[in-house]
């Protein structure tokens, strides 16, 4: 009898362990289910101007200014851009069915129903559009190029995303500045110039248009009437007649063909060494604006392509 009852007993055991089990592992999965049913709405954003409740997962962006190219890089939706973005030949593609608004079009970003709003800090009615849904503004040059992808990154809920592209960025674009310094000289310097309306402008080391990437990542040399002049402010408006001081021994000419572009055809312009030497790079200034990931990724390999022919 004993030697029945005994695997009986132990048979029992272990289906009673194993109901205990299966049941853990039940319960075990339902709080991974709650868990990710349970991720927060809104995270707290530490803003320049104070924390600010933002959605964790936005999904109705509207940008005011600058930023349109770093959500995009993010892959975060958009609904409403400013008009410079909307411009942009290189953001078009992914900007079809985006609306153009600004900050005087209150009723319009209203009927788009935005669950976030960003935009430079200079922008005008900000205290209706924080009615209209959480608004995050940021001051143009308080941080780094790269440090406001992060940043842009972390209101997004997408830090580490903002983080490694930022990384492989900065290895990709040191490495073409060495191979650039490689071939043209370590002493040769490089202006950027643009033409917007009837002024041309002459650009620092931070004022998108490709700077942040020939001056800070490829360590290319600014012509010294450039830093004396442009360095602080980041731009410096300046006459025709007067380029051929601010010229390098390369320019990047920045340009906007439906601006004034007779200066091209005068005899100043045609008798600077780098005309004549036919080291102008040429690129499209609507293109060329900002500095977000999209932005510069397109500045990169048009200067790899220009130096290097790559």
């Amino acid at each position: 009898m004993k030697k029945i009852l005994m695997p009986i007993l132990l048979l029992f055991v272990l289906i009673l362990s194993a109901c205990g089990s299966t049941s853990g592992e039940t319960a075990s999965g339902e709080k991974e289910s709650d868990k990710e049913n349970d991720q927060p709405e809104t995270i707290t954003y530490e803003s320049e101007n104070g924390p600010v409740e933002v959605p964790a997962n936005p999904e109705r962006v509207v940008v005011l200014s600058s930023y349109a190219g770093n959500v995009m890089a993010l892959d975060v939706n958009l609904v409403g851009v400013d008009s410079w973005s909307k411009m942009n030949p290189k953001f078009e593609e992914e900007l079809q069915g985006v609306e153009e608004v600004s900050d005087q079009n209150l009723e319009k970003i209203i009927e788009l129903n935005p669950d976030l709003i960003i935009g430079l800090s200079n922008i005008k009615n900000v205290d209706k559009l924080k009615e209209i849904a959480p608004t995050v503004t940021y001051t143009y040059g308080k941080l780094g190029y790269l440090e406001q992808h992060v940043e842009i990154g972390k209101l997004l809920n997408k830090e580490e995303e903002a983080k490694q592209w930022v990384e492989d960025f900065k290895k990709r674009a040191q490495k073409a500045g060495e191979d650039i310094r490689a071939e043209i000289g370590e002493d040769t310097t490089v202006s950027v110039i643009e033409n917007f309306e009837k002024q041309l402008y002459v650009f620092g080391d931070n004022w998108g248009r490709g700077t942040e990437i020939l001056y800070q990542e490829m360590k290319l040399k600014m012509p010294e009437k450039v830093k004396e002049m442009a360095l602080k402010d980041g731009y410096y408006a300046i006459s025709p007649e007067v380029l051929p001081e601010y010229a390098g021994d390369y320019i990047v000419f920045s340009k906007n063909a439906d601006s004034e572009t007779s200066f091209q055809e005068t005899e100043t312009y045609k008798n600077i060494p780098a005309v004549k030497n036919d080291q102008v790079i040429e690129v499209n200034a609507k293109e060329f604006y900002f500095n977000d990931p999209i932005t510069l990724e397109h500045q990169l390999e048009s200067f790899k392509d220009a130096f290097l022919n790559e």
